[in-house]
């Protein structure tokens, strides 16, 4: 096929608002490189990451709950998940999702013309397990809001399936993510493991892929989503704060405490979350949506025996399990709505105000 010397690509010009993103119809549509292919891009799932390095969330000069809006100071050293510069212009965008339409040097042939997913972990594949030399798709180089994309060949994996694009694209960061968080907390059969915003991107992969392992699942969530996160495959359904957790537990349980708690959320909450936690509990956390600060009272966490696991970059064999969890209908997309990338400022701001289950999706 021909390939456009020009493409239509929202653009992130700079930390801020949404004014930053800027909508482009002549960007200059790129090349593969040696070992890369080029992705004709079907569809792009949002995801927090990118509404954080829009923000500069991630610097330490922010303290506050993500909000989506520009913050009066941002960090110039440590504005992105890696804590370091981001280069501007940036086309953001993880979840890709579409077909190699052309090959680098290299590049596998048996590529051409599938249909793929984009892992989104940047790697040295020569040190692959080298978590320092991780970079992330759409934040340390271009990503998929745009009609075209390239990507490493080992970042991409052909997917059999009879889902859409749109479907497909609900999947990587977000199931990545939680996929990663539960095999560090080894989670299994014997588990009861408490999710936090279970209705939201992450949350929602969490609640499928811990019913996937057999555990027991308790979701906190809005009233109004219980039954779409019910139907994800959540055993018991609160509300998204319980004022007394410890007791709205045991009226649902039987039991006061859990074995896991996957947080996604922290902020002034989680002080209720490790006092739930059972002796010799696993406390394992990937974002902090309502707030980074918190309080810990350590007498909790050495008396009780609890293991604090933080998880951001996974496992190389992770995205390779998730394309095959998909591939046997293991898990479902759990897809909100799509909007079309020109109404990019719409699907953020919609991503932003969580009224949502799952994921929202963009179309080129």
């Amino acid at each position: 096929m021909t390939i456009p010397a020009t493409m239509k690509a929202i653009v992130l010009e700079g930390h801020g608002g949404l004014d930053k993103l800027v909508w482009h119809e002549n960007w200059p549509t790129p090349r593969p490189g040696p070992g890369e292919v080029l992705i004709k891009v079907g569809a792009c799932g949002l995801n927090n990451t990118d509404v954080n390095t829009r923000s500069g969330w991630y610097s330490k000069t922010v303290s506050d709950a993500t909000t989506g809006g520009a913050y009066e100071e941002v960090g110039e050293e440590d504005p992105t998940w890696g804590g370091a510069p981001i280069t501007f212009p940036r086309i953001q965008g993880a979840d890709a999702v579409g077909e190699v339409v052309a090959l680098g040097d290299g590049a596998p042939e048996t590529l051409l013309g599938k249909r793929v997913m984009v892992d989104g972990w940047l790697r040295d594949w020569s040190d692959p397990f080298n978590k320092n030399k991780a970079g992330y798709f759409g934040s340390e180089c271009d990503g998929g809001y745009a009609e075209y994309t390239v990507a490493n060949a080992n970042n991409v994996g052909a997917v059999q399936s009879d889902l859409s694009d749109a479907e497909l694209a609900t999947f990587s960061c977000s199931y990545t993510t939680a996929e990663g968080m539960l095999s560090r907390a080894q989670v299994g059969e014997r588990d009861t493991v408490l999710v936090t915003g279970a209705s939201g991107g992450v949350g929602s992969a969490v609640v499928q892929l811990a019913r996937r392992r057999g555990a027991t699942i308790v979701a906190l969530a809005s009233a109004s989503k219980h039954e779409a996160v019910k139907a994800l495959g959540a055993d018991v359904l609160l509300d998204r704060a319980p004022e007394d957790l410890a007791a709205a537990l045991k009226d649902a349980t039987g039991r006061e405490t859990v074995s896991v708690v996957a947080d996604i959320v922290g902020g002034p909450y989680w002080g209720n979350l490790i006092s739930v936690l059972e002796r010799g509990g696993r406390y394992t956390c990937s974002g902090a949506i309502a707030g980074p600060i918190v309080e810990f009272d350590l007498r909790t966490f050495y008396l009780n025996d609890l293991t604090l696991i933080g998880s951001t970059v996974v496992e190389p064999h992770i995205f390779k399990d998730l394309v095959g969890y998909i591939e046997r209908g293991e898990v479902k997309p759990a897809l909100a709505a799509t909007y079309p990338l020109k109404e990019f400022h719409a699907a953020q701001t919609a991503f932003i105000e969580k009224k949502h289950t799952g994921n929202i999706v963009v179309i080129p």
